[in-house]
């Protein structure tokens, strides 16, 4: 089931998970999974990760090298994780903006926010990654956490943050990625297709969008491909670390 390099699609289509939808459509229909498992999201990354998510993003947060003061987009920010670690991290002086293309996970993100206590410097938009509605060399840092994923367009979504950010700033994209240990594909293709689904469905009540988010792993660029994706759009510096097997990886580049 794993595909490493997905069938090219034309203009007017695209993929959602393993389907073959209009590029109109899938919009709809990401938004459609994320409105569905939002009230859940945090409950099911524990139990699809066994909690070794919260890891994953502690040495993301580590490699932004964000500092007290600075401006930081939390891209596809969702239910606020990165947020909240980012804010800590740029103090009073700095800003964060928490930013989501999904309603329900912006607005259950921007509650968890506050109730860890950050008023002050963390802002909120819902934006589009392809289309973001902030000044050209705004931004110190950009990171981006299991979202790019789901990005219909990844190259102008790329181009755009390429935009954003500050010389100098940086690009973090944590996501799903390709295994790299011989013999791990097997295993994490019976665990993805066999039992998120049943998590979903006994978890969230919903198989459907955890079948579609197993399948969008897959379809998902391969590390290299990613990194030569980030190259096209314009950054230097780019390297990838594999996390936990590949099963996850660190994406890093910069505009210089």
């Amino acid at each position: 089931m794993n595909q490493e390099n997905p069938k090219k699609t034309d203009d007017k289509t695209t993929h959602f998970g393993y389907q073959q939808v209009a590029v109109t459509e899938k919009h709809k229909k990401v938004a459609g999974v994320f409105h569905s498992v939002a009230e859940q999201y945090d409950i099911m990354n524990d139990f699809m990760s066994f909690g070794v998510h919260r890891l994953w993003k502690l040495i993301a947060i580590h490699f932004t090298g964000v500092k007290p003061g600075q401006r930081v987009l939390d891209l596809a920010g969702g239910t606020g994780d990165l947020a909240i670690k980012l804010a800590d991290k740029v103090g009073d002086e700095g800003q964060v903006i928490l930013s989501d293309i999904n309603s329900s996970m912006l607005s259950i993100g921007r509650d968890r926010v506050i109730d860890k206590g950050f008023l002050k410097n963390v802002d909120y938009v819902q934006a589009n990654a392809e289309s973001l509605p902030f000044p050209d060399n705004h931004f110190h840092c950009v990171t981006m956490a299991f979202g790019l994923r789901n990005v219909t367009n990844k190259e102008k979504a790329l181009r755009e943050i390429f935009r954003v950010l500050k010389p100098g700033g940086q690009l973090l994209v944590l996501e799903f990625s390709k295994p790299v240990v011989p013999g791990l594909n097997k295993l994490y293709d019976m665990y993805s297709f066999k039992i998120l689904p049943w998590l979903g469905k006994k978890v969230a009540k919903d198989s459907d969008s955890y079948q579609y988010l197993a399948e969008s792993i897959r379809m998902h660029p391969s590390q290299k491909t990613l990194q030569q994706m980030m190259q096209t759009a314009g950054f230097e510096r780019t390297r990838y670390h594999n996390l936990t097997g590949g099963i996850v990886a660190i994406h890093r580049g910069y505009k210089l």
